[in-house]
């Protein structure tokens, strides 16, 4: 039998010399500015000529480009390739989201705070591993911390900057997947802010609230740097700490959604969760900053991931009345969100609405699931509701 494997990404902190710093700042610098420029260019075709400029249009330049900007030769080949890649996927995202009857978003010009990384496209080609070292092409060789040993065949490497220094990922494909032990549980989640989640056999996990707890911290912080006059240096040095406040807060939700991801995998083969659309949930401006701060498509991301390096499942389901049915009898019992409690007029149940929710995701989706393993044989939805193993 084939071994099962997966593409995983792996990230380590770089050391490099305050030379090879410069350097990396000068490439982003310019890779910024390429994209900019790109950007620029097709913007103008279009508003002139309506002459849509392809990826591969853009590419053929760049010879003409390093002919005319010699300090671009200093850059490998396919880093200046991948920029241009990054934007004809915004465009794509673009055109993705007209056809879908969304909001648009054109693509942005990138400012100096929000072009952080920059790719070789190929492993071995400009970017390779040197007895534990890394190479860089234009850059040199750098010394890497290794956390974890690296897994399968390393495809892409990507040089980020961060709050607290340079990092490198390597995109692999061929990672052996690593099963965890069967459990035969299914389970269907809840997500919500006054508790983080609840199953449906009754874990509640409480919502740690990471943002709003170091709000007043993260205010000090952005009042540090305003006070700071423009240009000095000790407003650069403000900027780095607010810099670092904000990562703080980051890396202690992704932790947390580590964590609790990897518990409900150890504890169950399958997962169930609402299907949530959370880029309209935000459009509520008062439940924006507390949903962003639950980072709920952070969490069902790092869960799927964690699922299918162990062999697990992990099912979406739509998310309509799953908190006003009742997980009882069926009946449907409207509520506003401030009521926590769900009780049924018609079967007297009363239970946590959030627990009432999960129950019914997951029957929803062993239903669903029961339904495309038929093979043409529809068994009855209700016979799947009746033996699920919460009631």
């Amino acid at each position: 039998m084939a071994e099962i494997t997966c593409s995983k990404a792996y990230k380590y902190k770089l050391t490099p010399t305050p030379a090879q710093e410069q350097i990396m700042e000068t490439t982003l610098w310019r890779c910024r500015t390429l994209y900019n420029t790109a950007l620029e260019e097709r913007k103008t075709a279009w508003e002139r000529r309506h002459v849509s400029l392809t990826c591969y249009q853009q590419q053929a330049e760049l010879p003409d480009l390093k002919a005319a900007f010699p300090e671009y030769a200093d850059i490998h080949s396919l880093v200046l390739q991948d920029v241009l890649v990054r934007l004809d996927r915004a465009f794509q995202a673009f055109f993705r989201r007209i056809k879908n009857g969304e909001k648009p978003g054109y693509p942005r010009f990138q400012g100096a705070n929000r072009y952080h990384s920059f790719t070789y496209k190929q492993f071995g080609n400009g970017a390779r591993l040197d007895n534990g070292f890394l190479v860089l092409s234009k850059v040199g060789r750098m010394a890497v911390r290794w956390s974890r040993p690296i897994q399968g065949t390393p495809k892409t490497v990507t040089i980020s900057r961060e709050a607290d220094g340079w990092y490198v990922s390597f995109s692999c494909e061929g990672v052996p997947i690593q099963p965890l032990p069967l459990t035969g549980q299914e389970t269907g989640i809840d997500v919500g802010l006054k508790v983080f989640l609840v199953t449906a056999h009754g874990l509640v996990v409480e919502n740690p609230r990471h943002f709003r707890k170091s709000e007043r911290r993260l205010k000090r912080a952005d009042k540090a740097v305003a006070r700071c006059q423009k240009g000095s240096h000790g407003r650069r040095k403000a900027v780095a700490r607010r810099a670092n406040a904000y990562q703080k807060v980051k890396r202690h939700r992704q932790d947390f959604h580590h964590k609790v991801a990897l518990q409900l995998v150890r504890e169950n083969d399958v997962i169930y969760l609402e299907d949530l659309q959370i880029a309209n949930m935000v459009r509520n401006h008062h439940l924006a900053k507390s949903i962003s701060d639950a980072a709920w498509a952070q969490f069902r991301s790092i869960l799927a991931y964690k699922a299918a390096c162990a062999g697990k499942r992990v099912e979406a389901i739509p998310a309509q009345y799953t908190s006003q049915d009742c997980s009882g009898c069926g009946e449907r019992v409207p509520k506003s969100l401030s009521v926590r409690t769900h009780v049924c007029p018609s079967c007297g149940l009363v239970i946590d609405r959030d627990e009432n929710a999960a129950i019914n995701i997951l029957r929803a989706g062993q239903a669903r699931w029961a339904l495309s393993r038929t093979d043409g044989y529809n068994h009855p939805i209700s016979r799947f509701v009746q033996e699920s193993p919460v009631l």
